[in-house]
Order: C-alpha cells, then sequence, then structure tokens
C-alpha cells in the first residue's frame, strides 16, 4: 500500500507539471488517461469494493461514497483533484491499518504466553507431549528457558519465574518446593518438576487466551450507537448531496456550468461526509484500552466493560485474599505467669498435628524444631479449640468457650484479630493474637480510588466486627459490614446498586461468584482467586494486587475522555466543512482534510489509549 501511495504520489507531481507544458488546446482526454494511471493505481481496490458491494446489495459504505465522488469529479474535469483524494483517503487507510496493527500486537503478544509442549514423566521416561494431553496429578519436568505449560505444586526443585506475560511484574519470582506455579510464566534458572493440579483447559493460561480472545466481541454502548448512526447517516449524507446537484441549478435554471458547480459542492459534500473518523477511531480506542490494560495484568472481558468501569462510584471489597494476603500471621503475644516463648512453645506443640491456616501460624511463628513427642493425647472440641497432653500435664488451647469450659479465668483481649487462649488446666496461662496480613498496597489503592472521586470504598467480611473495623479504620474506608454470610453480601450490594450509578465488586473466593455477578462490574483476584470467581467476574487483576484498580479506573475514565473527543472533533469539523462546501466555500482539499485528515487524528488520538502515562 505504502508503495502504491507513493508512486501514484510522484506520478501526479509529474502529470501536473506536464499539464502546464502541453501546447494542445482540447487537452481534456489525454489529462483524463494520464491522471486515471495514478487513481487507479492509488485506487483500485477501493473501486473493485465498491463494485462487489453494489452487486451484494451493500451501497451506501464509505468505499461506494468515495468511488462516487471521485469518478464525480473525473466527470467534471477536476483530474488532478479526483486522483489526490483517492491518494489521500488510502494514505487514512493505511494511518488505520498500522494502528489496528499495533493495536492487535498489544493483545496477541499475550498469546505468545501459550506453551507449546510439556515434558511429562511416564513409568520413569520423560515424553514431549502436547499440553492439552497432560491430565491432572501427573508429573511434569519444566528445564530453565521453558514456558510453565499448566498450573501446578512444585515437589522437586527451587527456581526464579518471570510472570510478566501474565501480571506486569517485572521482578521474577522465587519459588521451592510446596509454592504454587501458574501456566503461562516462564522458567529462569532451576530445573522443577511439577505435579499438575489440572489440565490444561482448567489452566491459568487458558482461562486468560480465552478471555482476550472474546474480549472484542463484547461492544461498548457508544460503539453499538456509532453502529446505528452510521447505518442512518450514510444514507442521508448521500440524499443531502444529491439534492445539492440537482435542486439549485433546477430552481436557477442555469447551463451546464451552473450545474457543475453544483455537482462539485455535492462531491465535496460526499467526500467529507464519510464517517470513517468515527467507525475506525472509536473501537480502535476500546481495543487499545484493553491491550494497555492486558500488558498490566488487567484483564478486561470486554468494551462493554472498561466503558461501565469509568463510571463507577463506589467500590465495594471483600476482605479476606483481597484486602489481606488470606495467610494468617502471629501479631501478638500476651503471657499470664509464663514468658512469651514458653506459651507459644506449649501453643506450638498442641497445634503441631493440625492444618489449620490458624494452626500453621502459631507453628510459622515458633520457628523451631517442635518435639512431637511430648504430646501425648489430643482431642479436638468443634468450635472452641484443643485439648492436649503435653509433657503429662492437660493444656486447652482454644477460644474463650473453651477457657470457659477448662474453669480458666481468662480475659479479653484489646488487640482486634483472631485470639488462641491457652490455660494449663484451670490456670490461664496468657494469649496469642493471630491476624491476617493486610496487603502493603491496600491502603495506597484505597486512597488512590479516593483520589479518583470514587465517593464510597466498602468492606463485606464474614469477620467480627472488631476485626473488620480495625482494618476498615487503617485502610481508611468509608464504611464496612461485618458477621456476613454470602447471601448477606449479595443483599448488601443490591441496596447499594439502587443508591450509586455504578458499583464495583472486588473479590476472590468463590463465595464472592454471586455478588461478582450480581455487582454492575465484578473484578476477581487472578492468581491466587477461584475458578468460580474469575469466571463471574468482569475485570480479572492477574496479581492479585488492589493497586490495579486505580490504574484500571484511570486507564478507562481516559478511553472514555478519548472516544468522546474524537466524537465531537470529528462531527465538528465535518460539520463545518459540510455548510461550507454547500455555500462553496470549500473546496475538494479542505474537504479531503474533513475526511482524512481528521480521521488519521482520530486514529493518533485512539492510540494513547495504548499507553499508560495518564
Amino acid at each position: 500500500m505504502l508503495i502504491r501511495i507513493i508512486t501514484a504520489f510522484v506520478l501526479i507531481v509529474i502529470l501536473i507539471v506536464i499539464e502546464h507544458f502541453l501546447p494542445l488546446e482540447d487537452k481534456r482526454w489525454l489529462l483524463l488517461t494520464m491522471f486515471a494511471v495514478p487513481y487507479l493505481i492509488a485506487g483500485y481496490d477501493v473501486l473493485r469494493g465498491a463494485f462487489l458491494n453494489i452487486i451484494h446489495g451493500n451501497l451506501l459504505d464509505e468505499k461506494f461514497l468515495m468511488a462516487i465522488a471521485t469518478i464525480g469529479a473525473f466527470v467534471i474535469g477536476d483530474y488532478p483533484e479526483a486522483a489526490s483524494v483517492m491518494i489521500f483517503y488510502q494514505t487514512g487507510e493505511l494511518f488505520q491499518s498500522i494502528a489496528v496493527g499495533r493495536s492487535r500486537r498489544s493483545i496477541s503478544s499475550l498469546m505468545d504466553i501459550r506453551p507449546d509442549s510439556a515434558t511429562v514423566i511416564r513409568d520413569g521416561e520423560e515424553l514431549t507431549v502436547s499440553p492439552e494431553e497432560v491430565a491432572a496429578g501427573e508429573t511434569i519436568i519444566i528445564r530453565p528457558g521453558e514456558k510453565i505449560p499448566l498450573d501446578g505444586i512444585i515437589i522437586e526443585g527451587a527456581t526464579s519465574v518471570n510472570t510478566a506475560a501474565l501480571t506486569g511484574e517485572s521482578l521474577p519470582r522465587d519459588l521451592s518446593v510446596s509454592d504454587s506455579v501458574i501456566s503461562g510464566s516462564v522458567n529462569l534458572t532451576g530445573v522443577i518438576k511439577v505435579r499438575t493440579s489440572g489440565s490444561y483447559g482448567e489452566s491459568t493460561v487458558a482461562k486468560i487466551l480465552e478471555l482476550v480472545e472474546n474480549s472484542a466481541v463484547k461492544k461498548a454502548k457508544v460503539e453499538n450507537f456509532i453502529t446505528r448512526f452510521a447505518r442512518w447517516y450514510t444514507p442521508c449524507v448521500v440524499i443531502g448531496a444529491l439534492l445539492l446537484a440537482v435542486v439549485p441549478p433546477l430552481i436557477l435554471q442555469g447551463g451546464w456550468s451552473e450545474w457543475s458547480e453544483w455537482i462539485h459542492r455535492a462531491l465535496i459534500f460526499l467526500v467529507v461526509s464519510c464517517p470513517c473518523a468515527l467507525v475506525v477511531s472509536v473501537p480502535l480506542s476500546f481495543f487499545g484500552g484493553i491491550g494497555g490494560a492486558a500488558r498490566n495484568g488487567v484483564l478486561i472481558k470486554g468494551a462493554n466493560y472498561l466503558e461501565a468501569l469509568a463510571s463507577v462510584d463506589t467500590v465495594v471489597f471483600d476482605k479476606t485474599g483481597t484486602l489481606t494476603r488470606g495467610t494468617f500471621k502471629v501479631d501478638a503475644i500476651h503471657p499470664a505467669g509464663v514468658t512469651e516463648a514458653e506459651l507459644l512453645d506449649l501453643a506450638a506443640a498442641a497445634e503441631s498435628f493440625s492444618n489449620h491456616p490458624v494452626a500453621e501460624s502459631v507453628i510459622r511463628a515458633h520457628g523451631g524444631h517442635i518435639d512431637k513427642t511430648r504430646v501425648g493425647k489430643v482431642t479436638e472440641h468443634t468450635g472452641m479449640g484443643i485439648e492436649a497432653v503435653i509433657d503429662g500435664e492437660t493444656y486447652f488451647v482454644g477460644n474463650g468457650k473453651l477457657m470457659a469450659k477448662a474453669g480458666a479465668e481468662w480475659h479479653e483481649c484489646h488487640l482486634p484479630g483472631t485470639v488462641i487462649h491457652i490455660s494449663k488446666g484451670a490456670k490461664y496461662l496468657g494469649h496469642i493474637v493471630i491476624n491476617d496480613e493486610i496487603k502493603p498496597t491496600s491502603e495506597e489503592a484505597i486512597s488512590g480510588l479516593h483520589a479518583l472521586g470514587v465517593k464510597r470504598t466498602v468492606m463485606l467480611t464474614g469477620d467480627s466486627k472488631k476485626v473488620a473495623a480495625a482494618v476498615a479504620g487503617k485502610l481508611g474506608m468509608t464504611e464496612y459490614h461485618a458477621d456476613l454470610y454470602p447471601k448477606d453480601k449479595v443483599e448488601l450490594l443490591e441496596g447499594m446498586l439502587d443508591e450509586a450509578s455504578k458499583v464495583a465488586f472486588v473479590g476472590d473466593g468463590i463465595n464472592d461468584a454471586p455478588v461478582l455477578t450480581r455487582a454492575d462490574i465484578g473484578i476477581a483476584m487472578g492468581a491466587m482467586g477461584s475458578d468460580a470467581a474469575i469466571e463471574a467476574a468482569d475485570i480479572v487483576l492477574m496479581d492479585d494486587d488492589p493497586i490495579k484498580l486505580p490504574y484500571a479506573l484511570k486507564l478507562s475514565r481516559k478511553t472514555m475522555r478519548i472516544v468522546r473527543e474524537n466524537i465531537i472533533v470529528a462531527l465538528a469539523v465535518k460539520a463545518v466543512i459540510l455548510l461550507l462546501g454547500a455555500l462553496g466555500i470549500a473546496g475538494m482539499w479542505l474537504a479531503v482534510f474533513g475526511d482524512v485528515g481528521v480521521m488519521v487524528l482520530a486514529i493518533l488520538n485512539a492510540l494513547r489509549s495504548m499507553n499508560n502515562r495518564f
């Protein structure tokens, strides 16, 4: 296309020079023949497309308008203008194809995460197979430089993994035995063996590719409006151009010169009226926004969700796994009559046979060797805690109800969190406070949302009011609701939907799926979030980092601002040039700017949605 445009342009310049030196008095047919050459070089495919569209009954598209306008210019003797209009139109189309190519590459680069093969160990042998052929529970081996083909758990080896293609995170992650790996990331340093947790179809990489491939299907309201607008707009301008070419000469009853002048104005009307700037730049803006977000680990399932996100004024959060890590740690140790180390040692010994997250946090805090031979009979009291015989003595480790059962004189802790009380028989020895760690970027994410004009940030949690109040206060949230069941979250969200223009819900667990579906915009944590939450969500944060929320909101608003700018500027410029053309003030060159120039400007503006500077 570029070669055709340059060739046609050079020929036109040469022909314009030759035209001034032709000695012939009547050079009409010679000029027509000469200028038809660059015209056909630049625009033969436009004429062919217009002809095929006429055969198929699709008359009123931009190729038809351009063909009629340029052929009409040849008829009335504007040969250089006819050929030049076609060249500039094709220049605009070239810009369009380059822009669309850039935008597609920003998304299709994600397709590089698709693994080509997997090395599976079967009967002691290494076999190279397609990832689709590996079943859940099989062992695969991944060497340095290879893509991880399926999700799983490392059972042997240690390595660094690059997850940039999935999460946008630039720093590699160090992983070892028992750590989870996600498909699509790249193994950098060591050889690892992984036990797969599911089939390829259930893997992270497969779900991402499906989301990206389907993202262009769901159009925004403004895109649908532009499509409907173009369907009515084009017939109207063709009728307007026809009336402009016929009615004034009939009324004025002029000769051929009068008809030629009004036909020329009608052709200008047709050139200006092509809706290319709108039809191309609006979807390109959304496509660029979705692609830019994908490169930064935010997967948006369609332009309609990007559009809706820009209007969000209330953001509702689940707590555990969303604002917090979902992993517990010991925050405080308050002994009574023993040392902190002794109290922690007793609690760790009692909890050493449990795999409960709270028990695991106590064992991690202990950090040393736990001699399980000290522990005799262990009795679990459902909903209360553990009774364990340690060194021949009976200890109770659990909540206040267990202390009351043991007859110990216990007391509440002034700190929020999950409190484990310990007693030796009826003698109270103190308590340990355990809390879910708040993610390091949660506070910044909440303040960022408020800075962007989000009126309400709400936390919904099944935790106690004391814990919820502490987390919400630390993060600076406007309100919180505690002691909730999943159905309570849905009911509260439905009340907010009546009060706000757009409500986004951010969650990660399987119990969040109903709320994610009910919200105007459902946002799921993708790295550790459940499959159900990711399926139900409209937007997925691939690295589980809440700081991506202000980024996504900024991106959506920037994209919508670009869309509005393109619509307003394109329609305003076209309206002015249409009026000037009808009055005989604007010529064909200004008409070319009104069509091709505005389209190029709109496309360049649309490409701004791909970069991440705000």
